[in-house]
């Protein structure tokens, strides 16, 4: 009885610090993630007034918050556009790898760690937090931006390569053969294969099975199939977070709609649950002795992830503005992070306590680089150039017309949505990207990729 009633008075005060921190960020216009951490500090091992009672439920409740975050953002794409960001945006995947892999790599190799630790570390520092940004992207009210299909064609590409990547680390850490990494390979290879092809094949089948006019039946049937198929592909050696998104792509419709509708407070519940987890399972004693190298990791790879994101907004085409925001978007680093630290920690225990204050800067800098990064761009490099004219426009008259009162039918919540009429939005500078406008036009390029205008 004592236990229920510590479970029941840490829990509430839990949620009511959650919800008095979440106003107060409100209030001054900025993301609550880093005072979530902060709080988790205090009250974890170590901290001020350390939790116990309430320890095994905020856990689980940090598995579900990142379940529902990776769920609504697979709500806000279709299969077939999936697989055309993964066919568009591969170089950039090649060049993200490259780019924050690396120097995780030669931090650990610098250290004296040893190959298997700097595998490691280099898919700490090369992953970037599915679950922080995808937070960050409704706080700011950006998913209805042109550059977002390009942040989540890189998080997709992450993700999925973990289904590669840490069955091949637990091989190397556990020391097995070359028969056995490969098996483990193979399953997971299987599994997202799997359930690519039922989302791209079957997904209004899916649809219509889990439709329901009745919202209490539409929510439990929708939560429970994604728990369900996250726990079977975590099982099978594939990320959770991969799983829950790849269900979010198989709906679509009126149902794809109702889900998000009725999902998205939970959602927010739990994911602020999982930003208090993190920081409840982190010693603030183990952070200063590393925190130096943690620093000078996390200065190189955000602005290698910048320019990451520069590079692949660059390629779909969209404008300065744009390109700025997705760097600075991409900079957080999260549960991915901590779960291969985790793994890595019986191999060289110093990699622990790294990884935890790396991640800590850099889930605290996200947000706030995905604010900042374009203002402060746009004062130290200047503003962009003028842009070219749209479709059907003269070229080169240096200002952007942008098409209104057409539905907006590609990108992140354009299933069956028809934006309000608005009128033109004329950008004499250049300095507005498309995607602050209400409303944009789509246009076939050459390729035969639709893309919206600006």
């Amino acid at each position: 009885m004592h236990d229920t009633t510590a479970l029941l008075i840490e829990l509430g005060a839990i949620i009511l610090g959650l919800g008095i921190l979440g106003r107060l960020a409100g209030r001054v216009g900025f993301s609550a993630i880093p005072l979530y951490l902060l709080a988790g500090l205090a009250f974890g091992h170590g901290g001020l007034i350390p939790l116990n009672a309430s320890e095994e439920f905020i856990a689980t409740g940090a598995e579900i918050g990142v379940i529902l975050l990776l769920l609504l953002l697979g709500l806000e794409y279709s299969a077939s556009e999936l697989v055309t960001n993964l066919k568009t945006q591969y170089p950039s995947g090649i060049v993200d790898f490259v780019l924050n892999a690396v120097p995780g790599a030669a931090a650990a190799l610098i250290l004296g760690w040893g190959p298997v630790a700097a595998v490691a570390l280099a898919g700490v520092t090369w992953i970037s937090s599915s679950g922080v940004i995808a937070k960050v992207l409704g706080d700011l009210g950006r998913l209805g931006n042109r550059e977002t299909p390009v942040i989540l064609g890189v998080l997709v590409i992450e993700d999925l390569a973990m289904a590669v990547y840490l069955p091949l680390l637990t091989a190397l850490l556990a020391g097995l053969s070359l028969a056995g990494g490969s098996l483990t390979l193979l399953i997971s290879l299987g599994t997202v294969g799997a359930v690519l092809y039922l989302a791209l094949r079957h997904g209004r089948l899916i649809s219509r099975a889990v439709s329901s006019d009745n919202p209490e039946m539409l929510l439990l049937v929708v939560l429970g199939l994604t728990v369900l198929v996250a726990g079977v592909a975590q099982e099978l050696q594939v990320s959770a977070a991969v799983g829950a998104f790849l269900v979010g792509i198989a709906l679509s419709g009126e149902v794809a709609e109702g889900a998000h509708n009725l999902l998205a407070p939970l959602r927010d519940l739990f994911a602020a649950v999982f930003f208090v987890f993190f920081g409840l399972n982190t010693d603030p004693a183990a952070i200063p002795p590393v925190l130096l190298p943690a620093l000078l990791l996390a200065a190189v790879t955000t602005v290698t992830k910048i320019g990451t994101g520069w590079y692949a907004a660059k390629r779909a085409g969209v404008r300065t503005a744009g390109r700025w925001r997705t760097g600075g978007t991409l900079v957080a680093r999260g549960e991915f992070s901590i779960v291969i630290a985790g793994l890595a920690v019986g191999v060289e225990p110093r990699i622990g306590p790294l990884a935890t204050a790396y991640v800590l800067i850099l889930v605290i800098l996200g947000p706030l680089a995905a604010r900042w990064t374009e203002p402060l761009g746009r004062r130290l490099f200047g503003r962009s150039a003028p842009a070219a004219a749209v479709a059907g426009g003269p070229a080169g008259a240096g200002a952007a017309a942008v098409a209104v009162g057409a539905p907006e039918v590609s990108g992140p919540g354009s299933r069956e949505r028809t934006e309000p009429e608005a009128h033109a939005v004329v950008d004499p500078e250049g300095t507005r990207d498309a995607s602050d406008a209400p409303a944009v036009r789509e246009a076939k390029e050459p390729d035969g990729v639709t893309r919206r205008q600006g």
